[in-house]
């Protein structure tokens, strides 16, 4: 496995990502932001945060995958909220806890959340974009 998903002593454990990934594979995937679309480029979950940050999630996957990757190889995650406040975080603890119903697995690799006033259509709520790494 090319990627060690550590929490070193001295930082905070956070359930939903670790906080340091060493990679040591030769090839980086970089995907770009997923938000909630479906093939045809179909809004879902207009209005929901949990239900597009499931589809966001779903549309990760489905990249990574056409790159030979998977969760497992995820080096880091970035997540980006319109109109981010803390009162949100159970919303987005849910679509992760619907991904993985979903998927089975959902990455653990360290993450970082920004809050943006909007992002490429007015009906999208989260982005979320990553970096893998292969052997």
């Amino acid at each position: 496995m090319p990627i060690d998903l550590l929490n070193p002593e001295g930082l905070p454990v956070v359930d939903v990502y670790r906080q340091v990934a060493v990679a040591s594979g030769s090839r980086t995937v970089y995907v770009a932001g997923q938000v909630s679309w479906d093939a045809e480029g179909v809004t879902v979950g207009e209005g929901d945060l949990a239900a597009q940050v499931e589809r966001c999630y779903v549309n990760l996957a489905t990249a990574l995958s056409a790159a030979g990757a998977t969760f497992a190889d995820l080096a880091k995650l970035t997540v980006h909220v319109v109109d981010w406040t803390p009162d949100k975080m159970p919303l987005l603890i849910e679509g992760i806890s619907r991904a993985r119903a979903t998927l089975g697995d959902v990455p653990v690799a360290p993450a970082t959340l920004i809050g943006v006033a909007a992002l490429d259509v007015p009906e999208h709520l989260v982005e979320i974009e990553a970096v893998a790494v292969l052997d």
